[in-house]
């Protein structure tokens, strides 16, 4: 069946995949270069999807910024080594068949007195013009990043950059109140008096802050690499087993915790635990003194870290309204059904069958299941002897936007589940302590059902069987068409077995005439 046929309605609840869409096609390999103050970024989106996926993805650590509160230009040596970093992108730009680069420089160019002499040479050198941003519009553009991941965001997104922190709110799909801040770890680097003065300038711009933002916003989303640097120390520090930054959540105690934790160690030590950076590392002790007022000052109930920024909010930009108002989850699952399933469209017939057993599950819940659907047949060229494996490590490592670190795991759950009856030994297994023994059980139910649903013909087993579940009573109850009789064999029947004994259910089945 072509869907550029069907109706909206036709698709129901899933709606009409717009990566079909010439609006949405039209947004493939879109090329962002990112000049910060600390690193230099070239970043190709393949926008086909909702949910941004990573074609190209490198970064320069040039430091343009070091120094600037001293000498008032761009670093010397940071100069030099961008402009290369940028020539090497637009070469790459006009090997990948790119559109033309779009390029925005932040804080550092902004400032610097040979900001403008800088842009002048990179467009001389590779005809690559940058637009230099002030601090309300960088704001608005990161928090577009995090709506990218979280359509329903609501808080207060903190970048950190080198030479600045923005601030901005996400309310409702949209962005409020933002301002700008000096308060980037190359900038606080260069004050006198030491630490005391580092402090103490911190809190005056922090105080500064909280007047002109307020503290209604009871969660932060931080982004920024110095950020990242001291997430992923607090999953170290914790020994937390899914080393997933991106919707990474923390709480204020612990970021308390953390942030002693880091004064107290050698930071050389952390460096080679974490696989962090030298020149990102030597950030984190300024960046942590921010956090830590931060947190103080504004009071949130959670921080959140998203890996999504000013560069997925140039691609937000960019996108067009129906584009942005879907979920980010499950237009990357159908993308990811409509490149490598066998039958694209599957996953949509798997879920109609799979549904009567979750008629009374909530729309979060029902929304997870689609995407085990999306995503059941998508690693179908794997070894089947680790393919259970395979579809676990893609749903809690893929770049999937909208999903807590738990859900990931769930997903990945129930995948594992699809092909795999058990999961006693499993190498995931303190993985699965992020879920409930209720949770545990749902994924299992729903791979299980995926499972045995897939028994019924690759492309339509909801025109073969029905199922039925009557959870007072207990009873799960299939009926099957005089087709979906022939295909009910002896592995079809065990792991229906199988699915009934997760539900604890007794079993009734129909044939039709």
């Amino acid at each position: 069946m072509d869907p550029s046929n069907d109706t909206p309605e036709d698709w129901g609840i899933f709606g009409r995949p717009l990566f079909n869409d010439p609006s949405s096609r039209a947004l493939a390999r879109v090329g962002v270069v990112d000049v910060g103050s600390n690193s230099v970024r070239l970043v190709v989106f393949d926008g086909a999807a909702r949910s941004p996926a990573y074609f190209y993805n490198e970064k320069i650590l040039c430091a343009l910024g070091a120094g600037l509160t001293e000498t008032g230009t761009l670093n010397p040596d940071g100069r030099t080594r961008a402009l290369a970093a940028i020539q090497r992108f637009q070469l790459l730009a006009d090997g990948m068949g790119l559109a033309p680069l779009t390029a925005v420089a932040t804080a550092a160019v902004r400032q610097a007195s040979d900001g403008a002499d800088f842009c002048d040479q990179v467009e001389a050198e590779t005809g690559l013009r940058i637009w230099v941003i002030d601090g309300a519009e960088e704001a608005r553009l990161s928090a577009q990043g995090v709506l990218l991941g979280w359509p329903e965001a609501q808080g207060l997104v903190c970048d950190i950059g080198g030479s600045s922190l923005e601030l901005a709110e996400v309310r409702d799909g949209k962005v409020g109140k933002r301002i700008t801040s000096p308060l980037g770890p190359l900038v606080l680097q260069g004050i006198k008096g030491g630490k005391k003065a580092i402090r103490a300038r911190i809190g005056e711009e922090i105080a500064t802050l909280v007047k002109q933002m307020g503290r209604d916003n009871k969660r932060l989303y931080l982004v920024g690499g110095s950020w990242r640097a001291i997430a992923r120390l607090d999953m170290e520090r914790r020994d937390y087993p899914l080393r997933v930054l991106h919707e990474y959540r923390m709480t204020p105690k612990s970021v308390r915790n953390t942030l002693q934790w880091i004064g107290e160690n050698d930071l050389s030590d952390l460096q080679a635990r974490t696989g962090t950076s030298q020149a990102r590392m030597s950030l984190v002790p300024i960046a942590s003194e921010v956090l830590k007022q931060l947190v103080r000052a504004f009071g949130p109930k959670e921080i959140a870290v998203s890996s999504y920024g000013i560069r997925e909010g140039m691609l937000y930009e960019q996108m067009p309204d129906q584009l942005r108002r879907r979920d980010p989850l499950i237009e990357a699952c159908r993308f990811a059904e409509n490149k490598d399933a066998r039958i694209p469209g599957t996953g949509r017939a798997l879920y109609t069958f799979i549904e009567p057993l979750f008629g009374a599950a909530k729309p979060a819940r029902k929304r997870m299941i689609r995407a085990a659907c999306l995503l059941h047949d998508v690693t179908w060229r794997a070894h089947p002897d680790f393919r259970a494996e395979v579809c676990f490590d893609n749903a809690t490592r893929a770049n999937l936007g909208g999903l807590a670190h738990s859900e990931r795991v769930w997903l990945g759950l129930a995948l594992l589940h699809r092909y795999k009856n058990t999961r006693d030994g499993s190498r995931f297994a303190e993985l699965f302590e992020l879920l409930d023994k209720k949770q545990l059980n749902q994924a299992e139910v729903v791979g299980k059902a995926m499972r045995f649903g897939a028994m019924f013909s690759v492309e339509a087993p909801d025109k073969m069987a029905k199922l039925k579940w009557q959870p007072k009573k207990q009873v799960l109850s299939l009926s099957l068409t005089k087709q979906g009789a022939g295909l009910f064999g002896e592995v079809a029947q065990a792991r229906f077995k199988s699915l009934a004994q997760t539900l604890d259910a007794q079993t009734q089945i129909k044939r039709r005439r």
